[in-house]
């Protein structure tokens, strides 16, 4: 009867993609992959372009296939719906990344916001947002931009 309720009531945790995903429910990559989507869809569009920067960052760095990358972009632009803010995310992030990884992840954030050519107001308060409750210095994230620019 636990082992119900406790399902139940994780399935339910905002954030979450929940124990009867296919993906394990505190699979660091959905967090990070959230980001990511909530990142390409700060201005309002979530372009072809962005998306296929994320699946393509989702094989690469994730060592995913195509589908896998789908299944990984599917869950996550999920738990990004029901979540009800960042922090769900980026608390996962630090307590499962190191900051070496965390750089890694601002420099894959700074791709999918220059993916479509357009770098607006909203994309800029929200990566400088990220990039603190991800607990990385400002000179990190200027560095992270450098790279893939």
């Amino acid at each position: 009867m636990f082992d119900t309720l406790r399902r139940l009531v994780s399935d339910s945790v905002p954030g979450t993609p929940g124990a009867h995903s296919r993906v394990h429910p505190h699979d660091v990559r959905i967090a990070a992959c959230a980001l990511l989507v909530e990142l390409a869809c700060a201005d309002g569009n979530f372009s072809d372009a962005e998306q296929r920067r994320i699946v393509d960052i989702l094989q690469r760095h994730f060592g995913v296939d195509a589908a896998g990358a789908q299944v990984l972009l599917a869950e996550a632009a999920a738990a990004n719906r029901d979540a009800v803010d960042h922090f769900v995310f980026t608390r996962q992030v630090v307590k499962e990344y190191d900051v070496a990884q965390r750089i890694v992840l601002a420099e894959l954030m700074w791709q999918v916001v220059l993916a479509d050519g357009d770098f607006d107001d909203q994309e800029a308060y929200l990566i400088r947002k990220l990039a603190n409750l991800l607990e990385l210095e400002p000179a990190f994230l200027s560095q992270a931009r450098r790279k893939v620019e």
